[in-house]
């Protein structure tokens, strides 16, 4: 837990969305008594990562399955992260893109946050993740494939498409912060 309040404390956001989100997980992070577990209710953390080519001049995206939505990889800690959202990241890049992935040197570990609700299905009532995320740089982009059960396909797309793909104003602040990382 002392990794997690350090980590937000010292995050600094890009826009009123990310402010709000940062004070909401701030107030979980002191609330809840398991945030890393998925079966925490109303919230819990997740990490993911934007996935980009060696050059910086892709992105990768995935269709999510359960959403059908062009997104970044991600998903739910696992007990080995220990509670470091950058291990969940990680694993969860290298788990849904078979991809060997690596922290982008010298950008903001996390570099962007956001807060959204996960629609009610099957047994998990409607919750939110509290998702933390990396940029990440893949060192076999030529070895992408995709995980069927986690989603429909996984793309290296330019800059321009992947924005374009983008359905909703925090994935496009993400992806175009990205960017500018990789283009110093």
């Amino acid at each position: 837990m002392t990794n997690l309040a350090a980590l937000l404390a010292a995050f600094v956001p890009s826009d009123e969305k990310e402010r709000l989100d940062l004070e909401a997980m701030r107030a979980f992070a002191g609330s809840l008594a398991q945030p890393f577990s998925r079966q925490q209710w109303p919230a819990h953390f997740t990490g993911s990562a934007v996935v980009v080519s060696p050059d910086g001049g892709r992105v990768c995206l995935l269709l999510h399955a359960k959403l059908n939505r062009w997104l970044q990889p991600g998903g739910h800690a696992d007990l080995a992260d220990e509670g470091r959202m950058e291990r969940t990241a990680l694993r969860e890049a290298r788990e849904e893109t078979g991809l060997q992935v690596l922290l982008w040197p010298g950008a903001p570990a996390p570099f962007d946050l956001d807060v959204h609700v996960i629609p009610a299905r099957k047994e998990d009532p409607e919750h939110r993740h509290l998702d933390v995320r990396y940029l990440v740089q893949a060192e076999n982009p030529e070895a992408l494939a995709h995980d069927p059960t986690e989603s429909h396909g996984a793309q290296w797309l330019g800059w321009d498409e992947a924005i374009g793909r983008a359905d909703e104003a925090p994935l496009r602040r993400m992806l175009a912060k990205a960017r500018k990382w990789v283009d110093r």
